[in-house]
């Protein structure tokens, strides 16, 4: 999509995705509380100490794949969330989930992409980790890979006009919670539904 490649659409779009992560990792660090949740392979003993922000930004600077890659990543992160409802995204997986979906995305839309071992570096992870993550995100996904246009757009569209409110003065953002809209909502998409009802993810 030639729109994303304006030099000022991606870095909008990857500030708001690292805040809508980190406002759906917040919430299911608090709901691990009361429901117990499964551990897997991409659960660290502890939270990252880099940001989701800065580490999304590091895969952005050095993962140099196309920028729909991000969108799809995106995609497959809800898909993921949806089939694993007992693996929600917390502060202990989001990063290896992160850095798995792009590598993923990168691999099947990309006619160039880099090796395992480079994203691993880029991860912060050793290779022969991130080929574990890769099986199980597979695994997880269903192999259900392809996005159809239609669902690509659906969810650009919902990123882009999110990002746009952020960047509205205060009373318009306003005006728009009022007529039900959330921004702090981590909401997908029904991809059977061709009205695209709006679902939670995991807030």
């Amino acid at each position: 999509m030639a729109e994303l490649e304006n030099p000022n659409v991606m870095p909008n779009l990857i500030t708001f995705l690292s805040s809508l992560l980190q406002k759906v990792a917040e919430s299911n660090d608090v709901n691990r509380r009361f429901k117990a949740q499964k551990v897997s392979v991409f659960h660290g003993l502890s939270r990252p100490t880099i940001s989701i922000q800065n580490y999304l930004d590091r895969i952005y600077k050095y993962a140099n794949c196309s920028p729909c890659c991000f969108i799809v990543a995106y995609v497959y992160l809800d898909r993921f969330a949806q089939r694993q409802p007992s693996l929600p995204i917390n502060s202990f997986n989001v990063h290896r989930l992160l850095i798995t979906s792009v590598m993923v995305a990168a691999k099947f839309m990309d006619d160039m992409y880099y090796n395992n071992a480079y994203y691993a570096k880029v991860g912060g992870i050793s290779t022969t980790e991130m080929n574990f993550l890769e099986v199980d995100f597979l695994f997880g996904l269903g192999f259900q890979l392809n996005v159809t246009p239609n669902t690509f757009n659906t969810y650009y569209s919902y990123l882009k006009r999110e990002t746009m409110l952020q960047q509205c003065p205060p009373s318009i953002v306003e005006a728009s919670l009022s007529l039900g809209r959330s921004l702090n909502l981590h909401l997908c998409f029904n991809e059977e539904d061709s009205t695209h009802q709006n679902q939670q993810l995991a807030v």
